[in-house]
């Protein structure tokens, strides 16, 4: 198959979550070859993009950038966004102020192009991600604008906020390129982790309407929701991120990443791959314990996983109609699959929460996310549950005690209780 010089990563919203044979195989072996956590930020970024699906112009702008420096960071640096620095980001800068003439094209064509014979999508080898411009026929010397480069700036400022919002990084080298550029003051304003920028988490009560919830959907519905139930327990147990329990290219997760300990008996869920390339293992309670119990009991499991356990963790129930895994009905789930369960979920939730009278908290129910479960699990853990921070660090995958300390006392609700109650003069009689 010809393809173009720089590979085209992101198809058309239509076509993005359906996946495309081609990309993956270039992801994975840009995965195994060159960058560990290329599937995983190749993930977060259509995650990222899809959130633009609704304005056009938006996505084919994003899309195009992103492109262009993922493949500058995965093919021509070999390094992982997050390894990208400022003084890193000024390579990438010069880069396309001066492009390799190869990816210069000097009309617009479509990134993919359907094939007919093979009944998909694949990349267009007339794809360039830079536009030239001709004058009378004649081609002119490349040359980007000012408003070109503040514009990629402002893009990929967006693109690392949301990596860090995900806390798959902490830094953001695009708003620190421009800051330090000659344009100063007009880099683009990130919101950064601060006394008005909380991490969003659920109340004590909205959570409890998420579990409850959980449970009664496995009860009416258990062929569907036995799953649901299992997911939304692991991902708040564990605080993980969704991309670490979902399928994606090089990665495919199975019950024996819950591992005994033969010394001490005790369990933990070992998760291979995660930011940064990065490994962790994280401690799993007894609930937790029950709760894989109950779930492996409902897929006519033993009760506990072998160490050589490769059944898949999350289970599709219907066989696939496409792709690889076509006919296939125990394949893993995807992040796409696995985020509309727990959407359903929060959903239902909110209703419930609704329905008895709860109309602020179902209202704040609604604006969280799915990567809300992983906040309000190290809430939690905190603030409630007592687990000492270096604890809790090593089970989230926190680079910095720092980080975790942000999780205390996240919600202004929490921190008022707390102060309520707070003596000027403990001494003074009441």
């Amino acid at each position: 198959m010809d393809t173009p010089p720089v590979f085209p990563l992101f198809d058309a919203p239509q076509f993005l979550e359906e996946g495309n044979s081609a990309v993956n195989q270039h992801i994975a072996d840009i995965t195994l070859n060159r960058v560990p956590d290329a599937a995983f930020i190749y993930e977060h970024a259509m995650e990222w993009l899809l959130e633009s699906r609704h304005s056009e112009n938006n996505y084919k702008t994003y899309r195009s950038e992103l492109t262009t420096f993922l493949h500058w960071c995965l093919e021509v640096e070999q390094i992982s966004p997050t390894e990208v620095t400022r003084r890193t980001m000024n390579r990438y800068v010069d880069y396309c102020q001066a492009p390799p003439r190869a990816l210069i094209a000097y009309r617009n064509v479509a990134q993919f192009v359907a094939d007919r014979e093979l009944g998909e999508r694949r990349p267009n080898p007339l794809w360039r991600p830079f536009l030239g411009k001709k004058i009378d026929g004649i081609e002119q010397p490349y040359r980007l604008s000012d408003k070109a480069l503040k514009t990629k700036m402002a893009v990929l400022s967006s693109f690392y906020s949301y990596l860090i919002n995900e806390e798959v990084t902490e830094r953001n080298p695009a708003t620190m390129w421009m800051r330090h550029s000659r344009f100063g003051s007009a880099a683009p304003l990130v919101a950064g982790h601060n006394e008005e920028d909380e991490v969003r988490v659920f109340s004590d009560l909205q959570w409890s309407y998420v579990m409850n919830t959980a449970r009664q959907l496995a009860e009416v519905a258990p062929e569907r929701h036995e799953r649901t139930l299992f997911l939304v327990s692991l991902m708040y147990g564990c605080y993980l991120r969704i991309s670490e329990v979902a399928a994606r290219p090089g990665f495919s997760p199975v019950m024996s990443q819950f591992r005994r300990d033969t010394k001490t008996g005790i369990w933990s869920f070992y998760i291979p791959v995660s930011k940064g390339g990065k490994k962790r293992t994280v401690a799993v309670s007894r609930e937790l314990l029950d709760a894989l119990k109950r779930y492996r009991a409902h897929l006519g499991l033993s009760p506990l996983p072998a160490p050589n356990d490769a059944t898949p963790l999350f289970v599709r129930h219907r066989a696939a109609g496409r792709g690889r895994d076509q006919g296939m009905v125990n394949a893993n789930l995807g992040i796409r699959q696995l985020r509309e369960l727990l959407n359903e979920l929060l959903t239902a939730a909110a209703d419930a929460a609704m329905a008895d009278g709860f109309d602020q908290d179902a209202g704040e129910m609604r604006t969280l996310t799915v990567h809300g479960i992983r906040h309000t699990g190290i809430t939690h853990d905190i603030n409630y549950n007592g687990r000492p921070l270096s604890h809790v660090q090593a089970d989230a995958g926190h680079d910095s005690i720092d980080t975790t300390s942000q999780y205390l006392h996240t919600g202004k609700v929490e921190r008022h209780e707390s102060a309520a109650n707070k003596r000027l003069d403990r001494l003074r009689e009441q």
